[in-house]
């Protein structure tokens, strides 16, 4: 380790293979917590490659729980989080338009670090007990098309840098880990980042993975489509900026797409959209994120079209109803 750390702090960069290596070697505890603190440290000051950020990921499938859901050919929405925002659970209930509309959704989350409320919170408001077991998560992708895959569960390597993110009180590369690990390895993702760095840095990842994407960033540094400013996406096939009265949506304001003070506050918001008696801006938000990850596993589909599916499955009760079979079969 002491010979990365030089080479990293001379500006080196290092191939997947030792990034990958590196990061087994941690979980099996064979450094010091200060070795690794400066580690992290090292790579949020310089910076990471895209080909150290693939290593480390492999080295976290690798010592992954697997869950094999290959013949559903599924999607992941998430946001990297980080932006400050506090924004309610719009990638998460996204999700659930997205199941309502027929397509397969295998949502990877996790507690909220950054927000009142993370994906884990506001499933967990539901009664939802989180589970590993293959049976029951496919029982649930059969019945309503959605199965959500608690980070924790899944990732024991995590565990052996906890202390030292924790220490540390920052972020560090493993929160851009988190949206690349879900460990099912989804066919397909839609990710939103906070800044164009993460955006170009994303895209080349996903390539490189040949996963099938969409990479989203409002300009005015929201980690998802929040139409409160023009927004970015880059996919294999294009790469446009829109406006969201082009796609027929009224500018939000940041007040409206607040998730509020508590948990029990995000997840009155989630439902109250699910139920279709949500703000008008709470509303277009969720359906703007689904359409775009709609269009992520048709992309022959215009967009005008794949928005027009999003806000059927939501006004029709298709989504709501997802949500409460997903209750009944993970409760």
């Amino acid at each position: 380790m002491k010979e990365i750390l030089s080479r990293l702090f001379n500006h080196e960069e290092l191939t997947s293979a030792e990034a990958r290596q590196i990061l087994l070697n941690i979980t099996r505890e064979m450094y010091p917590e200060a070795q690794i603190a400066a580690l992290l440290t090292a790579f949020q000051m310089r910076g990471i490659t895209v080909d150290e950020l693939i290593g480390f990921r492999e080295a976290l499938m690798e010592t992954r729980i697997p869950v094999d859901f290959s013949p559903y050919r599924p999607i992941d929405i998430v946001g990297t989080g980080g932006d400050g925002k506090n924004t309610f659970n719009i990638s998460t209930c996204a999700c659930f338009v997205v199941a309502g509309a027929g397509y397969k959704v295998a949502k990877h989350g996790n507690y909220g670090a950054t927000s009142v409320s993370g994906a884990s919170n506001v499933i967990e408001q539901h009664g939802i007990r989180f589970t590993n077991n293959a049976d029951t998560l496919k029982r649930s992708m059969d019945r309503c098309n959605i199965a959500y895959l608690h980070a924790q569960l899944f990732n024991p390597a995590m565990k052996f840098v906890g202390p030292v993110r924790k220490a540390l009180g920052v972020r560090t590369l493993f929160n851009l880990l988190g949206p690349l690990v879900n460990p099912c390895r989804p066919a397909y993702q839609l990710l939103g980042v906070a800044d164009l760095a993460q955006m170009r840095l994303y895209t080349n990842v996903f390539y490189k993975l040949g996963i099938d994407f969409a990479v989203v960033n409002s300009l005015d540094s929201y980690d998802e489509i929040s139409l409160t400013d023009e927004f970015k996406v880059m996919t294999r096939h294009y790469e446009r900026i829109y406006r969201p009265q082009a796609l027929g949506f009224s500018a939000a304001r940041p007040e409206e797409l607040f998730g509020g003070g508590s948990k029990e506050d995000a997840a009155r918001i989630f439902d109250n959209i699910l139920h279709c008696r949500a703000t008008p801006s709470q509303t277009q938000c969720v359906v703007v994120n689904a359409a775009f990850a709609i269009q992520v596993m048709e992309p022959e589909k215009e967009i005008e079209e794949c928005i027009a599916i999003a806000r059927e499955s939501l006004e029709s009760g298709k989504a709501l109803n997802t949500l409460k079979t997903f209750i009944e079969i993970n409760s």
